[in-house]
């Protein structure tokens, strides 16, 4: 439990990067989960038998071919003379492993999906009162001196930028409506639920684009997610909700003619809804699609130049001219900001996952994120439950304006998904079985080795001090 805990902690702090200490990027998260990395590690090392599981194998393939392809970007950037940011480069650096580390022993053991269950419900628990601790910071209730929760007219709460705490919030929130799916009492059920109040309240105020949008396209994936595992149930009887979602599919023409007239003021509603929950004027909402748009063009460009090998960890992309002359117009800057300065190598990124994977490890590393997610995905539908797909929907809509890698939320995510689908008894002892017979394998041939090795003959004062 002291492990669990350790882990919900880091997991919670590791966006609240104004907490970190000056200089360093190291705060209470890393920490934590730094921590927990080596007792885990202890503790497996005692075992003396590692348990290969299907999401331990898949995360180890993963992470081989990550370390593969950013050592050839890092050549491949050499080679054609292409200079980095160091500073940002020995971040990425730094950050990769403990995210590989996090993934991989977070299924570790012979029982990882109860033990991920269970830090679930620590994670959702323990986040809410993490969050109203910030958002008392920012009601002006106490004053943490290093710390400024809004940027501009947005709350950030104790990370460096809105869309950090926008992410955790949304996983907190579909992971709690994960529990109060799988649940089996009522109790347990309205205190999931419960859960996931604060976090859908914080992250709608975070002013987070990507938010708004999971926010209003979660509840449609859930219930889509949901008539499509009650319509093909293979259970012999048909039960009262696969006997509804047959209702609701036939009877969905007909109510589509019915509603036809409706369509028209539904539509208007709805486009008036979506302009209220806007927080920026279409000027502005234009300027920020060229800006992504230019980002995304410059970073296929520099992946292609590579020749789709990439250009190794850290930003490659030169910052563009709009944002410098913001950053000068303005007067009042957001405090406790870190964000790459101009300079005369590129240390900018596209702030789109697959583009920044593109561009550090090239087609490579792009073809195996996608195997893993989708892997991911495949392992969280094969449970019968709607919850961990939309998760997965809804972390794959932030990838298209965020860099998610380096979110440690992320990867505990893919964790549960992976290991969701429990696996039949009898693949988990052959498992076990396969990698004991392996392990007496190496034991016996070291033993052999050991026996046949050449032993120096007695000489004549030894055979003397024996025979004495």
């Amino acid at each position: 439990m002291i492990l669990d805990f350790l882990f919900a902690f880091g997991l919670l702090l590791t966006p609240a990067s104004q907490l970190r200490l000056a200089g360093l990027p190291v705060g209470p998260g890393e920490l934590c989960l730094f921590i927990w990395v080596i007792l885990v590690l202890g503790r497996e090392a005692a075992r003396l038998r590692l348990l290969l599981t299907p999401a331990l194998s898949r995360l180890l393939v993963f992470w081989s071919l990550f370390v593969l392809a950013q050592s050839l970007g890092t050549l491949t950037a050499k080679l054609i003379g292409d200079e980095h940011d160091s500073e940002w480069f020995m971040h990425d650096v730094m950050a990769y492993p403990l995210l590989a580390a996090i993934s991989c022993l977070s299924v570790v053991g012979p029982h990882p999906r109860a033990r991920l269950r269970r830090i679930t419900w620590l994670l959702c628990g323990l986040g809410t009162p993490v969050i109203v601790a910030q958002l008392a910071d920012a009601w002006g209730l106490y004053d943490l001196p290093s710390v400024d929760p809004m940027w501009w007219d947005q709350f950030r709460g104790w990370s460096s930028n809105p869309h950090q705490l926008a992410v955790l919030c949304m996983v907190l929130g579909i992971l709690s409506l994960h529990l109060a799916e799988t649940s089996t009492t009522l109790g347990s059920r309205i205190g999931a639920l419960a859960c996931a109040i604060i976090p859908v309240y914080t992250g709608r105020i975070t002013g987070s684009d990507s938010f708004t949008l999971i926010l209003v396209l979660a509840g449609p994936i859930f219930l889509a997610f949901k008539c499509r595992i009650w319509l093909f149930s293979r259970a012999r009887q048909i039960s009262f909700r696969s006997a509804f979602a047959w209702v609701i599919v036939l009877a969905l023409p007909g109510l589509v003619i019915s509603i036809a007239p409706l369509a028209y003021s539904i539509a208007v509603e709805a486009s008036d809804l979506a302009k209220s929950m806007a927080r920026e004027n279409p000027e502005q909402t234009r300027e920020k699609t060229e800006l992504r748009f230019e980002l995304w063009s410059q970073a296929v460009r520099r992946g292609v130049q590579s020749g789709m090998l990439g250009l190794g960890p850290g930003p490659h992309l030169e910052i563009p001219s709009s944002i410098v002359s913001a950053r000068n117009l303005d007067t009042i800057h957001p405090q406790f900001v870190e964000h790459p300065k101009p300079s005369f190598v590129p240390n900018f990124e596209a702030h789109n996952t697959m583009l920044d994977l593109f561009t550090q490890g090239g087609l490579l590393v792009v073809l195996s994120f996608v195997w893993l997610v989708v892997m991911a995905f495949k392992s969280a539908y094969a449970t019968g439950q709607a919850g961990l797909p939309t998760l997965l929907c809804g972390l794959c809509i932030y990838a298209i304006a965020t860099f998610l890698l380096r979110h440690p939320i992320f990867w505990f995510a893919i964790a549960v998904c992976l290991t969701a689908e429990p696996m039949p008894a009898g693949q988990l002892r052959s498992i076990a079985r396969g990698n004991a017979l392996r392990c007496h394998a190496r034991l016996a041939n070291a033993w052999g080795r050991s026996l046949t090795r050449p032993r120096p003959a007695y000489g004549a004062s030894q055979l003397g001090s024996r025979s004495s």
